[in-house]
């Protein structure tokens, strides 16, 4: 441990003037902690090369009345993780990687506790709920145009109106990740078997046709298992070789605290899957080259415009009726077939973007936020 402390003295003498950031994540027994490390390691990469101090931090080594903590930071040469002595936080990312890690009441207190801590600036406090969301959007008028109509599925009656109104119904778990228990209904009423209903698997989906609407009804609540859902109109999305597609914007927040754009990909579904996520079967593509062929040229470079303003316009209405401090998210947009935009999903805990530019970029937000969150905590301090 003299060893560590010695580190960490060394690590004082160098913070003059430097911004510590640490990744928030939790304590893991076999792993030491939990996370996408390979994320971990770009960041610590990128932020050393903008002069921070960036080290892991776990839930359990975050204590807020210490003035050094224990963290883990990567040894380049031996490719390995070692835990040392650090100096606290300044700017704290939160990215504890699983909605049950998070929703622990020991995590839960010790994030709530951060953010009242005059000494902590923590962003990114929790993943999103759906059905949060959704209301937060619907607060604002700028935003309302983009959502689909939803609503929670909670009796059978209701989820009879919505099928009277749209004979095409998406269901998704509020709490969902990546395209994990989402299902389809579509309505056809001549036939027999009126109801069919499909559901995602893996990389493939599986479609039971049922006879009326209350063996529609048990099927669903076998699938869902008594987890929370929100049906959502059906949405005419714009194809690609007869494969629907939609477009994964991510937005952060500059080095003037200002939400914007960093980049916008696009998903193209799996050949026999309901949704558009790579881990489904859904592949990476150019946003210009499938909007191009879905519309022409002047179209597909409007549309884009049209993509990147409403993302930022969404970010900024989920921060402000959150109430929390938020950095980055990323968020699914779908373009129909006549090129009107859609709001699906958004993602307080972005997964990496496969696009290099849009990597690269988004790395570096985080320390350009994290600048602009030190610089503006100094001044509330009294340029201390």
């Amino acid at each position: 441990m003299d060893s560590n402390l010695s580190e960490d003295s060394d690590f004082r003498e160098t913070r003059a003037g430097r911004t510590v950031l640490a990744i928030l994540t939790i304590e893991d027994d076999m792993l030491l902690f939990r996370g996408n490390r390979s994320n971990f390691v770009d960041l610590i990469r990128t932020g050393q090369s903008m002069g921070f101090i960036v080290y892991v931090l776990t839930v359990k080594n975050l204590l807020l009345t210490k003035s050094s903590l224990k963290g883990y930071v990567y040894n380049e040469a031996e490719d390995s993780w070692q835990e040392r002595l650090l100096p606290f936080p300044d700017i704290i990312y939160n990215r504890i990687p699983l909605r049950e890690d998070e929703v622990l009441p020991a995590v839960r207190q010790k994030i709530d506790a951060c953010r009242k801590h005059p000494r902590v600036t923590l962003f990114n406090p929790a993943f999103f709920n759906k059905w949060n969301l959704f209301e937060w959007l619907r607060l604002s008028n700028s935003t309302k145009p983009y959502i689909p109509t939803t609503r929670r599925l909670v009796t059978v009656s209701g989820l009879g109106r919505l099928m009277q109104k749209h004979s095409y119904l998406y269901l998704k778990p509020e709490s969902g990740k990546a395209g994990k228990g989402i299902m389809t209904i579509k309505v056809q009423a001549e036939k027999q078997l009126p109801y069919r209903l499909k559901i995602q698997e893996n990389k493939k989906s599986v479609t039971y046709n049922c006879a009326n609407i209350y063996k529609l009804w048990s099927r669903i609540q076998k699938q869902s298992g008594g987890e929370p859902y929100i049906a959502q109109q059906g949405i005419k999305l714009a194809s690609f070789q007869d494969r629907r597609f939609d477009l994964r914007a991510l937005v952060q927040k500059n080095q003037r605290g200002q939400w914007d754009i960093t980049g916008i990909g696009a998903r193209i579904a799996g050949v026999s899957s309901i949704t558009t996520h790579v881990p489904r079967g859904g592949m990476i593509d150019d946003p210009e080259k499938l909007l191009v062929n879905s519309f022409n040229e002047e179209q597909a470079r409007k549309i884009l415009i049209k993509a990147k303003n409403a993302a930022v316009l969404i970010a900024k209405q989920i921060e402000r009726a959150s109430g929390q401090l938020l950095g980055e998210m990323s968020m699914d947009l779908g373009v129909d077939s006549e090129g009107n935009m859609w709001f699906f999903e958004a993602n307080s805990k972005p997964m990496k973007f496969d696009e290099p530019h849009i990597r690269q970029k988004s790395l570096e937000r985080i320390f350009h936020y994290g600048s602009y969150l030190a610089k503006r905590k100094m001044e509330k301090a009294g340029g201390m």
